[in-house]
């Protein structure tokens, strides 16, 4: 008898479905690729790197085939617990997805990061690896084709056959679809693994608190992106509303770790605190659908990035 996963009728190509992860150092164009494909914001961007900190999974479908996209951390040389623990986070996907993309910048020469992270890849011997050069709008076709035989020749120097290289510019909408193309056929022949609609298995409050800090982020201070953090205290519907007017009250708290910085995320009179409320709650109202009241509060976790009680206290 044939497995459930495989179609009897000979005409029909085998579903597929598995799980494909980008990796790449910081700020490699890794989350605008995630929600390129997705079709909607499922993962946090900013131009600041390092700004993912949860694996977000955007899922895309198709008739054929299910691509369930696993975000994750830039790999980097940690300088603090949370950095050791995002590059955990790294590793522990590496070992349980079906297929690697490899995100590399077309804008910037190959350095020493990516080559750290090519040499771990190296050692991953059995999952398919595609290389994808990201940001081709940011340069003419001559530094493309550089950027594109510097790859070539990395996975030769460290023993890596790469599946495929593609270029892609997710911001200008060029070969995002063909990415998925390439990826779908190197995934197990399976059914679906989620319910046709889904975009994420990401709990609606992490996304939320996600939404909070990308809008935290737009503008402040090289040093403070790594000391913000997010915690959604309570997401509830409002009592006594109409049916056909409903409204989400949702209270966070937004954590940096020195009370000098508070004021950098309030601004003059509270002006800054309140732009982030505006656009963070547009994005959230767009995700859940609904009319949303937000109330934020920002607070002082002294060195929480450090600490581990504090990690754990805001997901980590």
């Amino acid at each position: 008898m044939a497995p459930m996963s495989v179609r009897t009728d000979e005409n029909t190509a085998p579903h597929r479905a598995g799980f494909a992860c980008f990796v790449g150092r910081p700020n490699a164009g890794k989350s605008t690729l995630t929600n390129a494909l997705v079709g909607q914001k499922v993962a946090i961007t900013s131009n600041r790197p390092q700004t993912t900190r949860h694996t977000v999974r955007g899922i895309v479908h198709r008739a054929e085939a299910q691509l369930i996209l696993v975000d994750t951390p830039g790999l980097h040389k940690p300088r603090t617990l949370l950095g050791e623990r995002l590059n955990d986070i790294v590793r522990t996907t590496w070992a349980e997805v079906d297929v690697i993309g490899f995100c590399l910048p077309a804008d910037q020469k190959l350095g020493p990061g990516d080559r750290f992270i090519a040499k771990e890849l190296a050692e991953i011997k059995k999952t398919p690896k595609v290389a994808i050069v990201t940001k081709t709008d940011l340069v003419d076709s001559k530094t493309l084709a550089e950027q594109l035989i510097a790859i070539d020749q990395l996975g030769k120097e460290l023993g890596i056959e790469w599946a495929q290289i593609v270029p892609v510019s997710a911001v200008g909408d060029k070969q995002v679809q063909l990415v998925a193309d390439l990826l779908i056929p190197l995934l197990p022949e399976s059914p679906p693994l989620y319910p046709e609609g889904d975009l994420t298995d990401e709990p609606e409050m992490v996304m939320v608190a996600e939404l909070i800090r990308e809008a935290a982020l737009e503008g402040v201070r090289d040093e403070l992106p790594h000391s913000i953090a997010v915690v959604v205290e309570e997401m509830i519907p409002r009592e006594n509303r109409p049916a056909d007017r409903p409204l989400l009250d949702i209270h966070a708290n937004v954590y940096i770790e020195r009370p000098s910085q508070k004021g950098i995320i309030i601004g003059p009179k509270g002006s800054r605190l309140k732009e982030v409320g505006m656009k963070s709650r547009k994005h959230i109202e767009a995700l859940l659908g609904t009319p949303v009241f937000l109330d934020l509060h920002v607070k002082v976790a002294k060195d929480w990035q450090r600490d581990p009680k504090q990690l754990r206290k805001l997901g980590f």
